[in-house]
């Protein structure tokens, strides 16, 4: 059951507790429903983590804590999820986020080198960021919803099945 490979995966209460930059928080990490593991919390986590992991702004996993927090998603998986975007996978999706944002404002795409620096950012801001803040903006709401929708559907998918397995057990007998 995925529930079981996610609890398995996912940080213990209290290293998050200890975090350094979560500390900002202070009681509220205490909540239980932000360490609870429903359909529910499990798919809002989902969507604060893609949402967030779209977004071009440094200290991600805070902001998707603060979001967590506020809705009430299950707070290691929206900070894990954040980390899709990572030094590796940060040029490919960034990309993809301009080509979409380029796309939708009817712009020729630019030739440019990615570079991790957040004066790269500033000086790109007027050329390209324009296409790369709207892309960013349209897939992160486009993975947000695909990500809650997916583990609603995935979850009650899961507990059919299981219920449908005891059903059949239980008529066997």
């Amino acid at each position: 059951m995925p529930k079981k490979l996610i609890k398995r995966l996912m940080p213990d209460s209290q290293s998050i507790k200890d975090n350094k930059y979560l500390k900002i928080f202070g009681n509220l990490l205490h909540n239980p429903h932000l360490w609870h593991m429903n359909r529910h919390s499990v798919a809002k986590a989902f969507a604060v983590g893609l949402f967030f992991a779209f977004i071009p702004v440094p200290f991600q996993m805070v902001l998707a804590a603060g979001t967590a927090i506020l809705v009430h998603s299950n707070l290691p998986i929206s900070i894990a999820i954040v980390w899709l975007t990572n030094p590796l996978t940060m040029p490919a999706i960034f990309y993809a986020c301009y080509m979409v944002g380029a796309w939708l404002i009817g712009t020729t795409t630019q030739e440019f080198n990615f570079e991790a620096s957040w004066q790269w950012v500033i000086d790109s801001l007027s050329t390209i960021g324009p296409a790369f803040l709207l892309g960013c903006g349209v897939l992160a709401v486009t993975f947000a919803i695909l990500g809650y929708l997916s583990i609603q559907g995935l979850w009650r998918y899961r507990v059919i099945k299981a219920w449908k397995k005891r059903v059949s057990k239980k008529l066997s007998r």
